[in-house]
């Protein structure tokens, strides 16, 4: 195994990051949770267990990017097409994501998270092209450690070449959401959306004007355009067409 990898794997068999009890997965279907996850171009997913470090649920669309396919495919196989010089900020992301949880929101609610951060992964074809991915975990065992994830990659290298070398956690359930999150900087330094926030950026993303907004949401249209300038302001976006093209590569919308 290559160091860098080492290093990946170190974060999550860290003692307060790895489950010491085989944990079942909820009954849903994928199908389910890969429709919750919205996919802006071609993706593939697998659930990889924290328990053993195995995968499952390998999606057949994986053969569309690399060079093995779902039944002979194993965890190590995928990080190995990261970018090597992506692989530091991976490193520090997943990192940055547990130090997260510990410090800042109670370790629980990590189920109620989309985890999102863009790499470099290499094509079947050796060329590497810009990718996002999306974690959702799926298991805790009982201590909070981590159980199963369900991990989404999808290609954005129609929407930019250059990774932006942050992280976001995407609330659900009505929790907040943390965008373009710095792996060595304090949250204070984060830009974060309210539920009601992130359903106006959504809504905004499918065309709709302040008033069909409005009228969607029972909210008056003056609140829509308040909520439209500070989120304007918040996310340092010229525009809602750059709101919508970052929020789609942080994996919002």
């Amino acid at each position: 195994m290559k160091v860098e990898i080492q290093k990946l794997h170190d974060i999550w068999l860290d003692s307060q990051n790895k489950s010491n009890q085989n944990t079942v997965l909820p009954k849903i279907t994928f199908d389910d949770l890969t429709n919750s996850i919205i996919s802006t171009g071609p993706f593939y997913y697998y659930v990889i267990d924290f328990f053993d470090m195995s995968v499952s649920h390998v999606s057949s669309s994986i053969t569309d990017f690399h060079e093995f396919g779902p039944e002979n495919v194993s965890f190590n196989d995928i990080l190995g097409t990261i970018h090597p010089d992506d692989i530091e900020f991976v490193t520090k992301a997943e990192g940055a994501v547990a130090n997260f949880f510990c410090n800042n929101i109670d370790r629980e609610k990590l189920l109620k998270y989309k985890i999102s951060y863009n790499l470099r992964g290499r094509l079947k074809n050796g060329e590497y092209i810009l990718c996002n991915h999306q974690a959702l975990m799926l298991t805790m065992d009982e201590n909070g450690g981590y159980g199963k994830s369900l991990n989404i990659h999808t290609r954005i290298d129609h929407l930019a070449k250059h990774n932006t070398y942050q992280f976001s956690l995407i609330g659900l359930d009505g929790e907040p959401s943390y965008m373009n999150l710095n792996v060595d900087s304090d949250i204070k330094n984060c830009v974060e959306f309210s539920k009601r926030e992130i359903d106006i950026i959504k809504n905004i993303a499918d065309g709709l004007s302040s008033i069909e907004i409005a009228e969607k949401l029972f909210i008056s249209d003056l609140t829509v355009k308040k909520h439209r300038k500070n989120i304007l302001s918040k996310s340092a976006c010229k525009n809602t067409a750059q709101l919508v093209k970052d929020c789609i590569m942080q994996g919002v919308i």
